[in-house]
């Protein structure tokens, strides 16, 4: 039973992951400077984003429990 909803969370936690905007450049803008080093600037997330992102929040930490469960129930 726990492996089966390890499945579902874990597809969720990708779909949602993958629905999420992206908020920067990523590592290769940090690294080569481009457009400034400020990576908190313009990040508020309202509506939409926000939802999708504590969605993905909450679906991360349930996979992290269901993950550590799954291991003690085996």
């Amino acid at each position: 039973m726990t492996q089966v909803l390890l499945l579902i969370v874990s597809a969720m936690l990708i779909l949602l992951s993958l629905l999420q905007s992206g908020k920067s450049e990523g590592f290769t803008g940090a690294f080569s400077g481009s457009s400034g080093l400020d990576l908190f600037s313009n990040s508020k997330e309202r509506g939409a984003e926000k939802v999708i992102s504590n969605l993905t929040m909450v679906t991360g930490i349930l996979f992290f429990v269901l993950t550590i469960v799954a291991v003690i129930t085996q």
